[in-house]
Formats: structure tokens, sequence, C-alpha cells
């Protein structure tokens, strides 16, 4: 049963990842249609965050309309390039489409390729495209500050991780004072090691340029910004799980490492499926470009202009977190219903080989997150550093039988 599941669920994700084609966009523009008192007006669309991108497009003449979606960013440090465009004939348009002239509530920029398409007050607008547009907030404002969706996935982890842990430790007898000390070495654990990970592995000359900012939730270059951790490599945050939850096993609970680590890993499994839904909600560790017409396409108008141009991609934060969802059922599966929890290193083993899979698949969709410092065999530094975790899954599977419990 156990290597049933492995390989249907090896072989769906290898089949959609290898199954997935790309696609190139001119001038970053994609194709959308303004519908204007139900008659089509063809539209190319572009978006960035980006104040210079924005002016550098600009400057350009185009042979069709364009519809330019702004963001927070755009809004905050491009209003004297919004009134530069009016000049130029931009029409300032708010999220209705309807003409605007109060700068808070631009949301669109519209240049008609003819003066005769200029949209008015009283009529009736929508945009048809056939991807998905993902322009959400990304926190909720509680007045004294703003609550972000990433920071609220992490606390729903790390959350649910504990009332999951907690249950298997009532499951299995084990007295629930433990619960506390692990969750406190797994949360520091966790974010120390995932931001030191994404600075070893994709960002090292931080270390020389801003120290303080590898630590600390603001940068002090070129000026002093509150940035909080904006990279976390899951890399780094699983070499720190495994150090911290070898000192949990030896001088808290006194256990087999193998026995927390088979539990640990149901919970981690949850954790990413939150952890990818915050990145989602941030418009970061996105894809590649994908065809407009792909059931998969989504425009993410805040996404980082470090990644390309601003058009359809693949929503890769969605491929893992949904992945790391069935992985978490698996696991629980064969934890509650099968005798293989008393087989110390199995359930952990089936753990790192499904996940780290996972990894090494959805890395041919993913835009790199940084300098690619380590490669091998057109490999990027994502797959490479997960062959290894791939590796000790296996083995641990094989030789889980010599840890056995007795029932």
């Amino acid at each position: 049963m156990g290597k049933l599941i492995m390989r249907l669920f090896l072989f769906f994700s290898v089949f959609f990842c290898f199954s997935a084609k790309s696609q190139e966009y001119k001038e970053g523009l994609s194709d959308g249609v303004l519908f204007v008192n139900n008659q089509p007006f063809p539209v190319k669309i572009f978006s960035t965050i980006s104040v210079r991108n924005l002016e550098n497009f600009t400057e350009k003449e185009f042979p069709y309309s364009i519809l330019i979606i702004t963001n927070k960013e755009l809004n905050t440090y491009g209003l004297p390039l919004f009134l530069s465009l009016r000049e130029r004939g931009y029409q300032f348009l708010d999220k209705k489409f309807m003409p605007t002239e109060s700068l808070d509530a631009i949301k669109y920029l519209y240049k008609p390729k003819d003066r005769k398409r200029y949209l008015g007050t009283g009529s009736k607008v929508t945009l048809k495209t056939s991807f998905m547009i993902w322009d959400p907030v990304k926190g909720i404002n509680l007045g004294f500050f703003t609550l972000y969706f990433y920071s609220l996935m992490y606390i729903l982890a790390f959350g649910f991780g504990l009332k999951i842990m907690g249950w298997m430790f009532r499951r299995d007898r084990v007295d629930e004072k433990y619960l506390e000390p692990l969750l406190t070495l797994s949360l520091v654990g966790t974010v120390l090691g995932a931001r030191l990970g994404h600075v070893i592995f994709y960002e090292p000359e931080l270390f020389r340029e801003d120290f303080w900012a590898v630590f600390l939730p603001f940068r002090t270059k070129p000026q002093f910004e509150f940035t909080g951790f904006t990279g976390l490599a899951s890399h780094g945050a699983a070499i720190a799980l495994l150090i911290t939850t070898l000192y949990y096993s030896y001088r808290v609970i006194k256990k087999n490492p193998l026995w927390v680590f088979d539990r640990l890993g149901i919970v981690v499994a949850l954790g990413g499926f939150f952890i990818r839904i915050g990145n989602f909600f941030n418009s970061e560790i996105i894809g590649k470009e994908a065809p407009e017409n792909s059931f998969f396409s989504i425009l993410f108008p805040q996404m980082s202009p470090d990644y390309g141009p601003t058009v359809p991609r693949y929503p890769t934060q969605l491929f893992e977190a949904l992945s790391y969802l069935v992985l978490f059922f698996i696991l629980l599966f064969f934890y509650a219903k099968t005798r293989k929890k008393y087989y110390q290193g199995w359930l952990f083993g089936l753990f790192l080989v499904l996940l780290w899979s996972i990894r090494f698949l959805v890395e041919f969709l993913k835009e790199p997150q940084g300098e690619e410092y380590i490669s091998f065999a057109l490999l990027n530094t994502g797959q490479v550093l997960s062959i290894p975790f791939i590796v000790a899954g296996g083995v641990l599977i094989f030789i889980s039988s010599k840890f056995r419990l007795r029932d």
C-alpha cells in the first residue's frame, strides 16, 4: 500500500511538471479585453512594482491600447511619474475602471490607441483575460498595526502543529509537558535556520554588505527600513530543525530521535502548506512564464521585478502547498491507520522522500530565488540541495525495521 501511494504521488508530480510549457511575452505584455458597454476593446496589459521599469516602458509608443495595473509601491513612489503620464495621454482609472482625479484611488493607467476610446464616467467596464489576476491586499489593517497574511500563516502553521502534536502525544501516552520545549526549539530553529539558509545559499554577500539585516527584520543600507524576514529558505529550516530536534530528543524528552522525527514530519508537512499559501499572498516563490490560455496561468502585479517581466506565470506556491497538504494526509493515514509508526524512521523517511521530491520537481517550473551559487548537471541550487534529503529518506525507510518498537 505504501509503495503504491508513493509511486502514484511521484508519477503525477513528474507528469505535471514535465508536461507544463512556457511562453515568452514580447515587451512584457499580455493580452486582455476591456468590455465597454458590452463592446470589446483589446488591450495589452503591463505591470511592475518598479518605478524605473514603468518609466522605461512608458517612454515607448505602441500601436495598441495599453492598460497598466498599478499597486501600492507605484502609488507610493510613482505619483510624479503618473502626473507626467496624464499629460502624455494616460487616463487614471479606479478599481471599477471609472475615471478618477483622486491620486489615492488610482488602480489602472489606460492609454487607448485612439482618443475615441477614452472611458467615460457612465460606462460599464469589465476586464476579461484568459488568465487569473492575483492582486490582493497583503494583510488585515487592525488600526494600530497590520496583520500580514504571511505572518498569519506562520501562526496557523505552529498553532495547528501544536494541536496535532498534542493529539499524537496523548495517543502515544506521552506527557504533554514536553510539548512546550518542542514548540520553542522548533520555532527558533525554523526561523533562524530558514533565514541563514537563504543568506548562505542565495545571498551570501549580505554578510558583508549589511550584516545586521541577516539576523534582524530590517535593513540599514542604503537607509534604515523595516522589511520583516523576506528571505527564508526551506533547506536551511530543514537543517536547523534536524539539529534542534536532536537536542530535544536527547536532552529533553529522552527518546530515540527517529520517534520524534516521525511525528514532527507530519506537522511540518502541514506547516509547509500554510507557508506556501503565505508566499502566494506575497506574490513570491513564483513560477516561470506560462501560456496565457493555460488553466494555471496567473498574473502577479505585485511580484518582484527580480523575477523578470510581470506576465502570466505558474503559481508554484500553490503547486507546493497542495502537494504538502496531500503529503500531510498520507503521513497521517500511515500514522493512525497502520503499524508503520512502530518502525522508527519509516514515517520520517517517507516524509523526506516525498517532500523533497516535490521540491525537486517543482523547481523545474520556478524562477530562481536569487543567485544560483550551487548548480550541477543543469540542476539549480534548490534541486541540488534536495537530493541529499531524498537519499537520506530512502535509507531511513530501508533500515527502519531495525528500530522497530513493540506494539
